[in-house]
């Protein structure tokens, strides 16, 4: 089973890419496709299978890559319960890993 560790690791990759991902995209023009696309695939698909406040988690802190603090202003919820959903994604995302 993976590690929450190595997740969240993953998931800060995949919050890179997506704040770079113009720039990627140029580059895969040239050197071809990076490593890390095959691992936003894999996280996007288990993604698309959490219930819908994980999946905007998900969407809102990797792919649109906003702070906990941001999102739980924008959608007038405490840091805590940010804080809280995360966890509950980064669980979904253990349990439901595909090796």
């Amino acid at each position: 089973m993976v590690t929450l560790t190595t997740i969240r690791e993953d998931l800060k990759e995949i919050r890179y890419y997506y704040s770079r991902k113009d720039f990627f995209d140029k580059g895969f023009d040239n050197t071809g496709v990076n490593e890390i696309i095959n691992k936003v695939k894999k996280y996007n698909t288990i993604a698309t299978k959490a219930p819908p406040k994980l999946y905007d988690m998900y969407l809102s802190l990797y792919i649109n890559y906003n702070t906990q603090e941001l999102l739980a202003d924008k959608l007038s919820y405490t840091p805590e319960y940010i804080q809280k959903l995360n966890k509950r994604l980064l669980k979904f995302l253990q349990e439901n890993f595909i090796e």
